[in-house]
């Protein structure tokens, strides 16, 4: 942890003040937020989170959060004796594998958020995207990454077929933080179990948010020599897919991030979730953090 005891008040109030311009600027707009990696299970950084988030909103930015929770359905699925699989960085999920993803996601992950975010003074609501219809979805067809022949059967793994943002607006409108667990249902009301960082792209697109923040558990996106590429267009991206630079599950972040860059949203960022207030000094600084994504 800082020790800021030491600050002097004038010094506060000119870090404060230096905020002003980005306030302006972002003042009622949406920040779509993935929250995922360290940043979720370090409690120092999952103060930092929740107090960056109550913020945002005390100064008028509307924060979304669609979190993620792979380390939690794994340590779950492990008690139960299952083993999670996953292929091109997606976990094959079967029927007993989905009852544990629900009850993880919506249930321990999201709560635990809400929690957090309500004990440092905001107003948290959990959704699934059974709440309001948000997210409907059906099975994905997964196709093999390099023989576009071959399909995966990765099981109750949802495909986004249209998202419905009302009850989001509605709880922004009125004061709420919503923090929403990345689980569809379909026609017959099944329930999907859908990546995080897809959900968070398409919400973005949907809301016609500011900026889509992705946190993640390296500094950004690296290249084959481990170091960090600040800035991507589109062709850059494709080239990284193709010499295979980009795998695992860094390829449903960045293909969700440029899908919503392509759509409008105006900045995409792919952070370190392990910086203390990372996401205060992404959006109220002028120090960039992280790979921002461009559509062109």
């Amino acid at each position: 942890m800082t020790d800021v005891s030491n600050i002097l008040p004038r010094d506060k109030a000119e870090i404060l003040a230096q905020a002003l311009p980005y306030i302006r600027k972002f003042h009622g707009k949406t920040m779509v937020i993935k929250y995922g990696g360290n940043a979720m299970t370090d409690p120092h950084l999952q103060a930092d989170f929740a107090e960056d988030v109550v913020l945002l909103k005390l100064v008028g930015i509307n924060p979304v959060v669609v979190h993620g929770g792979g380390p939690q359905i794994e340590a779950a699925l492990k008690r139960l004796g299952k083993k999670g699989e996953f292929v091109q960085g997606m976990r094959v999920t079967d029927a007993e594998t989905m009852e544990v993803v629900e009850w993880v996601l919506a249930g321990e992950v999201q709560q635990d958020i809400v929690g957090l975010i309500n004990q440092a003074g905001g107003k948290a609501v959990g959704l699934t995207g059974r709440d309001g219809g948000l997210i409907r979805a059906k099975k994905l067809k997964m196709l093999d990454n390099n023989d576009l022949s071959k399909e995966y059967d990765v099981g109750q793994v949802g495909d986004i077929v249209s998202i419905d943002p009302s009850v989001v607006k509605a709880l922004q409108d009125d004061a709420f933080i919503p923090v929403i667990s990345p689980i569809g249902f379909g026609e017959n009301n099944e329930s999907y179990n859908i990546n995080a960082d897809v959900v968070a792209g398409k919400l973005a697109t949907v809301l016609q948010a500011e900026k889509l923040m992705l946190l993640t558990n390296t500094p950004g996106v690296l290249n084959k020599a481990g170091e960090l590429l600040t800035n991507l267009s589109a062709r850059e991206i494709d080239e990284l897919f193709a010499d295979g630079t980009i795998s695992g599950g860094m390829l449903p972040k960045l293909s969700g991030a440029l899908e919503a860059a392509k759509s409008g949203v105006n900045s995409v960022h792919i952070i370190d979730g392990r910086v203390p207030h990372v996401l205060l000094l992404e959006i109220l600084t002028d120090q960039a953090f992280g790979t921002m994504i461009r559509s062109r």
